[in-house]
């Protein structure tokens, strides 16, 4: 027994480096992300998982969401996706994808601590960060807003800008979603038009606009609003009662990888807390509860999260868009 002992132990070690090395070599190879993360957030995305990941190279193609979907597209008609994994701006182009059978279930995925509704339900997509919309106001602002009804007091006309969901991806699910609520709906709109709101390209104008004095009060995403009052901008910022919709800048795994092992890797990382606390890095506010928030972010602030249908959103977002350009121009 003492001599067949030492052989059992030699057999079981054997073949628990065996299963060891298998699993390594799983997380190897290649693999090809695409993305609309700007340029500097996408090379510190990829140099932190490499780090974690040291045997997965990683390649990336990299432009905005509706470029990066656009290609999908022909891809998908010429039968050669050439992506494995996706991190993008919105939800509802992951729910695009996810109708099609184009996304890979990931029922591992750790999801412990991650915010309500920053992930879909079926495990097919997962945010990654989130970027809220609310208000922005200039400090000389006469009225100090603290709900989206406030927009539409009479006394704010001619000094509203608000990115146009003809552009911007978060302008565009802000639209769906408000479209949809029985408390806010099309009249929140009719109400910015009375008021004579401007629509710009994308948020980048509108802190400009507000922040300069040319408009008083704007709707904004918060990493903008708050980094510019942080470096002395005269710019506040308020995350309305009713609640804020939120972007959440999703990873996905297409069903057609080529490394499924490597793609799932690069989404425990995203979800991880080293993955969480690069977004805050970053500049933006985890979706993993628990990890500390940006420094923009006063201590203590509390986000209500304005809840949002993406299924819904995706089958009236064309719609929508529609009957806005109608009413503010395209």
């Amino acid at each position: 027994m003492s001599l067949r002992f030492p052989a059992l132990f030699v057999a079981v070690a054997a073949c628990a480096l065996a299963l060891g090395a298998g699993s390594a070599s799983a997380q190897s190879g290649k693999i090809t992300l695409y993305t609309s993360q700007p340029d500097a957030d996408a090379a510190k995305t990829v140099e932190a998982f490499k780090k974690a990941y040291p045997n997965v190279q990683v390649d990336i193609f990299r432009s905005g969401t509706v470029e990066v979907m656009s290609k999908l597209a022909a891809e998908f008609a010429g039968g050669q996706p050439g992506a494995d994994v996706l991190l993008i701006a919105d939800a509802v182009s992951m729910e695009a994808l996810k109708r099609d059978d184009r996304l890979l279930k990931y029922d591992a995925a750790k999801l412990d601590g991650m915010r309500a509704g920053s992930f879909d339900k079926d495990k097919t997509y997962f945010g990654s960060k989130l970027i809220t919309t609310g208000i922005a106001y200039n400090t000389a602002a006469a009225k100090k807003p603290t709900s989206w009804a406030d927009l539409a007091d009479p006394s704010l006309k001619g000094q509203i800008v608000a990115p146009s969901p003809l552009y911007s991806g978060a302008a565009a699910i802000m639209l769906s979603a408000f479209a949809a609520r029985p408390d806010l709906g099309w009249k929140f709109f009719d109400a910015l038009k009375a008021n004579d709101a401007v629509t710009v390209r994308g948020n980048g104008a509108v802190l400009k606009s507000v922040a300069g004095g040319e408009k008083t009060y704007g709707v904004l995403v918060d990493f903008m609003a708050l980094n510019a009052k942080a470096k002395g901008s005269p710019v506040e910022f308020v995350f309305p009662k009713e609640g804020a919709p939120a972007v959440t800048e999703p990873v996905a795994i297409l069903k057609t990888t080529k490394n499924p092992e490597a793609a799932k890797a690069f989404i425990d990382f995203i979800l991880s807390d080293d993955g969480q606390k690069l977004a805050v890095s970053q500049g933006y506010i985890p979706a993993k509860e628990g990890i500390p928030n940006p420094s923009w972010l006063p201590a203590g602030t509390e986000i209500k999260l304005m809840p949002v249908d993406t299924q819904a959103v995706l089958s009236t977002t064309d719609a929508d868009k529609k009957r806005f350009a109608d009413m503010f121009g395209g």
